[in-house]
């Protein structure tokens, strides 16, 4: 007699169960498949520039493959060499702020002793292991909204509870500092500010930094997170400021996230870095020494020969691109009569797109508010009908709204707007 076969358990954890898919890694894998199937698509998803990484990298990296070290285990937090480079690079492009001048003091040495550095697998692994080595479950972290797809996601992973200060399109999605202080409480254990911003494409003034970091002195148990990675891809002046420029102490409870992906266009290389006082990284190296160990040992080798120099003329080919993009958009959005939905973005590479602002949201969905969220279908019809992808707004906390990457080439850019426009006008 056969015994039947019992149906098989499901042995995935609720925490896995529970965490949403990154929607704009998922949907660039998708055009991409289609892509090579031979269907023409306008991918606008992906936050990847079409640019080869520097000359001097690329051969930094091919000179690197002489050496047996570049092909074995680097420590835990990765090769000191490269670690001493990003912690003087830090301090050197951070300088002290005073007013509207800058002056040419050092950093105090205590602030330096006390601060150290890990090289991880990407800046994305780089905020994992951060999140993971200081929230304990219950806590809650501040997040402005609109926020990077992955930081509510993250929080949860770690039983944090993500609480949101949201922003809007008005004010150029600036964070409301009074918004913020109704939000701060005992339970608060950490603030992420990413600025340039991801997905809004834009970065927080000087003046903004200034009154953020006079609030954060009057909160000294609260841990600020500042995500830099898109810190040198501005694309107007001035350049971006952070608010540990106008009060130094802060740094000895910040974590500073960056990483070469966007900088040096190599987003498949998989290093990120964290600059944070020598307890965070003790952790971090902890918590990485038991997942992933070290970092890409032969990348690291070559960022360590790679003359940091040369990244500010490769970057102006870069920007100049961007800014393009971005004119680009703001012409064809005249053209067809969508100025209500601009705002001036200067930095990254994204733009969000309010649909409510426009006749096609208007014409369709007239009694919908935020709470009744279509950005996904808009999306789907957008993509059935102009082959453009875009990514839905809503998993990074603006429901109706889609994140347009200004990173294509321009002609395909431009054939990608003018559809656009004309779907969202007809």
């Amino acid at each position: 007699m056969m015994m039947s076969i019992a149906t098989s358990k499901d042995f995935t954890s609720e925490r896995v169960k529970h965490t949403k898919q990154s929607i704009t890694l998922e949907l660039n894998e998708k055009v991409k498949s289609l892509a090579a199937e031979g269907q023409t698509t306008f991918n606008l998803t992906a936050g990847q520039l079409p640019f080869r990484p520097p000359t001097s990298f690329i051969q930094s990296i091919g000179s690197q493959l002489n050496f047996l070290n570049s092909f074995q285990y680097s420590p835990v937090s990765g090769f000191e060499e490269l670690r001493k480079k990003v912690l003087t690079n830090f301090f050197l492009e951070r300088p002290f702020l005073t007013g509207d001048a800058q002056e040419d003091k050092q950093w105090s040495s205590d602030i330096e002793s006390d601060m150290s550095c890990i090289v991880s697998n990407g800046s994305k692994h780089s905020l994992y292991n951060l999140l993971g080595c200081i929230v304990d479950p219950g806590d809650e972290v501040i997040l402005f909204s609109p926020y990077w797809v992955s930081f509510p996601e993250m929080i949860k992973f770690w039983e944090g509870i993500p609480v949101v200060v949201n922003g809007h399109l008005y004010d150029g999605f600036i964070p409301d500092l009074e918004q913020l202080k109704k939000v701060l409480s005992q339970r608060t254990k950490a603030i992420i500010l990413n600025s340039p911003n991801n997905p809004s494409g834009v970065y927080f003034s000087k003046s903004w930094m200034r009154q953020f970091a006079t609030l954060l002195e009057q909160y000294p148990n609260v841990f600020i997170i500042s995500d830099e990675i898109y810190s040198q891809l501005f694309y107007y002046d001035p350049s971006p400021h952070y608010f540990y420029q106008f009060a130094p102490s802060l740094l000895k409870r910040t974590a500073v996230v960056q990483g070469i992906s966007k900088t040096l266009a190599s987003t498949g290389l998989r290093i990120g870095y964290t600059v944070a006082p020598k307890a965070i990284i003790q952790a971090m190296s902890k918590l990485q020494g038991q997942t992933t160990s070290g970092p890409n040992s032969l990348i690291q080798q070559a960022l360590i020969d790679f003359n940091d120099v040369e990244t500010h003329q490769y970057l102006k080919e870069v920007r100049g691109h961007l800014r393009r993009n971005c004119e680009t958009l703001k012409e064809i959005f005249r053209q067809f009569n969508l100025s209500p939905c601009w705002y001036q973005t200067n930095a990254a590479y994204y733009f969000l797109l309010d649909f409510m602002r426009t006749p096609y949201f208007k014409r369709k969905y007239p009694d919908h508010t935020r709470d009744n969220d279509v950005a996904q279908q808009i999306c789907d019809e957008i993509f059935q009908t102009t082959n453009v992808a875009i990514v839905p707004g809503t998993n990074f906390g603006l429901p109706n709204s889609a994140r347009i990457s200004l990173t294509l080439e321009w002609e395909p850019f431009d054939q990608a707007i003018q559809l656009l426009g004309k779907f969202l006008t007809n």
